[in-house]
């Protein structure tokens, strides 16, 4: 790419958008032109807006430091200024939909690592690696919208990034059922353990509306584009539990399958580590050369030991073993707030970018 694009970062001030600002640092392809928040923050430079919340563990990247945070209510002049935006802001659902809409409708492709359109029957929700063909629904969504580039594409809950992509490696046994049980890290919440003391040594047996995100949204990852909506899968069957655990990143499900046609161990694991997808053929920048990787030590994965395998973009995958109940059961271990939120969402926009859906606005 002779020229980087210009990113803005929608919610900048945020964990997400924290973790959205720090991995787009020396990106080859992006280059963050703009950080947008809550009228609060516009006008103040990005290093006053954040003052003593920076809660990455690498300092604040020296190029977005003295960036004036601009209003994200100002849909025009933000995008005015860049090329496309990824949107990580702290809104209720309707308001998320409307503004996401309208910086789509001035023809700036959004990248939202929010919840708010991800049952949008026209909108891509995707992992890169399971349902690219899923992008083809943009053009409906563009007559929708009344655009010719504006458009919304979503990345899924973070919860399922430890199993969905397995049973989607398992695709050829057809799973039919499933039991997840997620031990869900601090920073999910945008929390760490200096601002939420009261999950140190804790557990929490509830996360508002993450169960049912964690059964419904793996079937619409497996879905079918149908007379221009995307009709999710009718199977596997999923249920599960999510628990919040005293770890800052760092999901991990543990999984139980029933198989439609049944595989043996061995087979299970070479389905995993070779499974690949478009990022790993068209080497994406941020795409993990090897996606899934299997453990076969008993006590693993760990997160302290595995939480960031392939800068945190891999899954990590240990214990499987038969069931007297269902037929495989496994560990699975996944970083919520890097390949399940901020680099999910720039993995995606990197293949939206590959197949030409999201370019320079200079080109218009």
């Amino acid at each position: 790419m002779d020229k980087k694009l210009k990113v803005g970062i929608l919610g900048g001030t945020g964990m997400v958008g924290q973790r959205f600002v720090s991995l787009l640092e020396n990106h080859p392809w992006y280059e963050v032109a703009v950080i947008a928040a809550s009228p609060r923050s516009a006008g103040k430079t990005y290093e006053e807006a954040v003052g003593g919340r920076w809660k990455m563990t690498t300092p604040m990247p020296e190029a977005v430091k003295k960036l004036v945070v601009m209003n994200v209510n100002e849909v025009e002049k933000v995008a005015e200024a860049v090329d496309f935006v990824f949107s990580a802001v702290d809104m209720s659902k309707e308001e998320i939909r409307a503004i996401e809409d309208a910086y789509a409708k001035t023809e700036t492709p959004v990248v939202s690592n929010n919840s708010a359109h991800r049952w949008t029957p026209d909108v891509p929700m995707v992992v890169p690696e399971i349902n690219p063909e899923h992008l083809a629904i943009i053009e409906e969504q563009k007559k929708r919208l009344g655009t010719t580039r504006g458009f919304v594409a979503v990345k899924p809950n973070c919860s399922i990034q430890a199993y969905a992509p397995v049973l989607t490696a398992w695709k050829e046994f057809e799973p039919v059922e499933v039991i997840a049980s997620t031990y869900q890290a601090i920073s999910g919440a945008g929390k760490t353990f200096k601002d939420w003391p009261e999950m140190v040594e804790n557990i929490i047996p509830y996360i508002g509306g993450e169960e049912e995100k964690s059964e419904q949204e793996p079937l619409k990852l497996w879905g079918k584009i149908v007379d221009g909506k995307i009709v999710k899968a009718e199977l596997p069957v999923i249920s599960t539990q999510c628990v919040r655990v005293p770890v800052l990143n760092g999901h991990t499900a543990a999984v139980f399958v029933k198989f439609r046609k049944k595989p043996t161990k061995d087979q299970l694991i070479e389905a995993m580590v070779n499974f690949r997808g478009e990022p790993q053929e068209l080497e994406l920048p941020s795409a993990p050369k090897q996606f899934i990787q299997y453990l076969y030590e008993d006590n693993r994965p760990q997160v302290k030991a595995d939480v960031d395998y392939e800068n945190g973009m891999g899954i990590s995958v240990g214990r499987l073993r038969e069931d007297t109940v269902y037929d495989f059961k496994f560990i699975g271990l996944a970083h919520n707030t890097v390949r399940g939120a901020a680099g999910g969402a720039v993995l995606c926009a990197e293949l939206l970018t590959a197949k030409g859906y999201i370019r320079p606005k200079t080109e218009e």
